[in-house]
This record gives structure tokens, C-alpha cells and sequence, in this order.
């Protein structure tokens, strides 16, 4: 089970100056996570995990990651507007945005984000939005079919929205190849909440082959390789966290497998969850019991303060302090 790494009496002294429900981190837990996961890929040496905004759209911890080396994954104006307010600019932002407004466009460019694109329809809007080529743009990729892992969360990309078709990308490819863009490389995020390494490096593999496939069919490497985020963390106590340890060293394979002449491809992640999850707590008080024809504990959060469960049915833990 998660252990709290906070007792009852200092919850109740923090909670006397800060009344429920709020969210509460264990520093140390997510710096050495941070770390952790960049030591599983430090043979790569352009590396960076662009932390999900969206998981936790929250200053402190934004601050704290961009500490420990982390970058921006981005998809909003408001989370292009938290990144620069932390001194998170330039190539340190990932953004990345379905249907995205003019406005949105114009601030990530300001910021000098690498802007990856969703839609090739995106190519000509962004251009006249922003009025010059960027120097460094991203193509994201949806492989379509199904990518089934017994995952219930996300794992048929061709019901998902976002993305190009292969056609596409390789179309957005040799867009900016002939606009002379020199830094292009590709995105994609076909699972989420995976804990088993067989679905991760199946997207790692996947990507590879994409990689080479763009050298081969337009003269052009990838200048980075992004496998978006999707590794999971251990909801029930039956289940165990994912081998980042192992993740690292089975892509360090398939890249000496499969990426001759792609040395100087830089690979990275957008980890949200995995970053955070297992280091977060929702406290809340419980404020009436009911019984009918079962029991209930009212509580002074609700689906506004801990969302997911309410779209996804995801576990969560609960721990009673004191008990």
C-alpha cells in the first residue's frame, strides 16, 4: 500500500493554516524520481523528460522539476504562460495542442517552443499565424489501428483525435525540409497508464522504424524523437511500478539496433503521472456518514479536486490517518 510520508499531527497543524481539501507533495520522492528516470536514459545524450503540465498545472512543482533538468510538454496558452512565469522558455517547451488558436501559436513561437504539430492543415495556418517559418517544428504521429495492451485508458489510436496518418507526417516532413527547417523530429502517444515494458518499447520500436523511414524516404534525421508519456504507476497494491531501469536499457538496444547515423538524435518523454503520482496527496475531511443501503463517507473535496477518477474510474488509494 502507499505509505504517507506525512503523519496525522503534521496534517492537522498544516491544515489548520491551510483548511481542506488541498493537495500536498513529497519533494524529495519526485526529485529522486525525476532523477531516476534521466539516469535510465543518460546514454542519450540529449535527453529530457518534458514534464505534462496538464498532470499537475502547478507552479512549485513546475519549478521544482525545471530544477532537476525537466522540460515543459505544453498544450495550452495558459500552460505557455506558467512555463515562461517559472523561466521555462526556448527549447526546454514542448508544445503540443489539438485545434490550437492563433493566440496559442503566436506565444509558443515567442517563447521559441518547439511547436509540434498536430494536423497537417496546421502547417499553412501556423505560418500565417506567426508570419515566418520556425527553425525547429514536430510532427505528430497516430499510427492508427489498435495498439491493445489491456489498457482501458487509451490504446486504439485510431479512435483518437489527435495526430497525423504516416501519409501525412511524411507530407509535413518534406514541407519543412523544403521550407529548410534543420531541426525536425516527430511525437507520438499511443498508450497511457502502461506498466508493463513490452507496450513501451513497442512505441519506442515503433518510432525507431518511423525515424528510418523518414531518412530513407526524404534524406532527412530526425533531429528528436519524442515517445510522448504513458508510463503508468502502481494504483493498486497488487501492482508493481514500472522498471525504469529496464525501460532505459531495453531502448538503449533497439537504438544501437536500429538508429546507425542517428547519433545525434536526441529522444525524450512527456511523463506526467509517472513523475508525480505516486508523490501526491489529496487531503480531505470527512464531514458526514450515511447509511442506507450502504455506507458512505461525505468528504469536503469533490470531483473538481481529483478529476480522473470521475472520467476514467481510475483506483486511487485511500489512507484514514490515525487509523
Amino acid at each position: 500500500m502507499k505509505t504517507p510520508f506525512v503523519t496525522k499531527d503534521q496534517l492537522e497543524a498544516i491544515a489548520a493554516q491551510y483548511p481542506t481539501p488541498f493537495h500536498i507533495y513529497d519533494e524529495q520522492g519526485i526529485r529522486e524520481n525525476a532523477r531516476r528516470l534521466r539516469k535510465a536514459f543518460a546514454w542519450n545524450p540529449g535527453y529530457r523528460e518534458y514534464f505534462a503540465v496538464k498532470a499537475a498545472p502547478t507552479p512549485a512543482l513546475l519549478k521544482l522539476l525545471h530544477e532537476e533538468g525537466c522540460g515543459c510538454d505544453c498544450s495550452s496558452l495558459t500552460e505557455l504562460m506558467m512555463a515562461e512565469r517559472i523561466g521555462c522558455t526556448g527549447e526546454h517547451i514542448m508544445f503540443s495542442s489539438n485545434e490550437t488558436p492563433a493566440e496559442d501559436y503566436r506565444l509558443a513561437a515567442k517563447l521559441g517552443a518547439t511547436i509540434n504539430l498536430d494536423d497537417i492543415t496546421h502547417v499553412d495556418f501556423l505560418e500565417k499565424t506567426i508570419g515566418y517559418i520556425p527553425k525547429k517544428i514536430g510532427c505528430r504521429f497516430n499510427p492508427g489501428g489498435d495498439f491493445v495492451l489491456n489498457n482501458s485508458i487509451m490504446d486504439t489510436p485510431q479512435e483518437a483525435k489527435y495526430g497525423m496518418t504516416r501519409e501525412q507526417l511524411l507530407k509535413c516532413v518534406a514541407w519543412a525540409k523544403n521550407k529548410g527547417i534543420g531541426y525536425i523530429g516527430i511525437h507520438t502517444m499511443v498508450i497511457s497508464a502502461e506498466l508493463e515494458l513490452p507496450g513501451l518499447l513497442g512505441t519506442i520500436s515503433m518510432m525507431f522504424d518511423l525515424a528510418n523511414e523518414i531518412r530513407n524516404t526524404h534524406d532527412v534525421t530526425v533531429s528528436f524523437i519524442d515517445f510522448g508519456g504513458g508510463i503508468g504507476i502502481p494504483y493498486r497494491p497488487e501492482q508493481e511500478p514500472v522498471d525504469l531501469e529496464g525501460l532505459g536499457e531495453g531502448a538503449k538496444k533497439l537504438f544501437e539496433e536500429k538508429m546507425r547515423g542517428f547519433e545525434n538524435t536526441r529522444i525524450c518523454f512527456e511523463c506526467g503521472r509517472m513523475i508525480t503520482g505516486p508523490y501526491g496527496y489529496l487531503v480531505t475531511k470527512a464531514i458526514h456518514y450515511k447509511n442506507i443501503y450502504r455506507d458512505y463517507i461525505g468528504v469536503d473535496a469533490c470531483m473538481a479536486d481529483l478529476m480522473r477518477p470521475g472520467i476514467y474510474g481510475a483506483y486511487h488509494h485511500v489512507s484514514v490517518l490515525g487509523k
